[in-house]
């Protein structure tokens, strides 16, 4: 990734503003999106012994601003790798009535989640609030155990947008112990 991209990309996730500058004309939009973002390792292969920042070669400054990390790994594994193509192949024999039966609708599936939106907002119970505070504080020590900072405020802030969300897909007011 080049110095620019990784720069706008600052820009867009800390300020959420967007600066263009075209046909003579500067401006500055409001950016207030979320970012699904994907990445290769160095090397085409994840080495464990890296931190995900030195697998991706992002610096920390920018990942910390995800609030979600997921590392997707195909380790080599002959009954794995099998049942994977099973599963594939046996994608393509499947009849389109079968298929459709399997999964929600689009239509179902917006309006659950514009109801949970506009009817619920969570907000934390004690228990909630201790159990995240309990998370965050192990995220770190983890990270000082390695001499590192592995969490900031901010994957705190993350883990409360994350709870709030899970007690409106319950249809709950409030965010508890089961949704931390």
């Amino acid at each position: 990734m080049s110095d620019s991209t990784r720069s706008v990309l600052h820009e867009v996730m800390e300020q959420q503003t967007l600066s263009i500058a075209k046909a003579g004309i500067i401006t500055q939009l409001n950016a207030r999106t979320s970012i699904l973002a994907a990445a290769n390792p160095v090397g085409s292969e994840f080495d464990r012994r890296k931190t995900v920042t030195e697998n991706i070669d992002l610096p920390p400054t920018l990942v910390s601003r995800f609030d979600l990390i997921f590392l997707v790994l195909d380790p080599s594994n002959p009954t794995y790798d099998k049942r994977l193509a099973q599963h594939l192949v046996s994608l393509y024999y499947k009849d389109l009535t079968e298929e459709a039966e399997e999964h929600f609708s689009m239509e179902i599936l917006r309006d659950y989640i514009a109801y949970a939106k506009q009817k619920f907002k969570p907000k934390l119970t004690d228990a909630a609030g201790q159990k995240l505070t309990d998370h965050y504080i192990t995220m770190r020590q983890i990270g000082a155990n390695r001499k590192q900072i592995t969490a900031y405020p901010r994957q705190l802030e993350s883990l409360i947008r994350l709870s709030e969300a899970h007690a409106k897909m319950r249809f709950s007011n409030l965010v508890e112990v089961v949704d931390v």
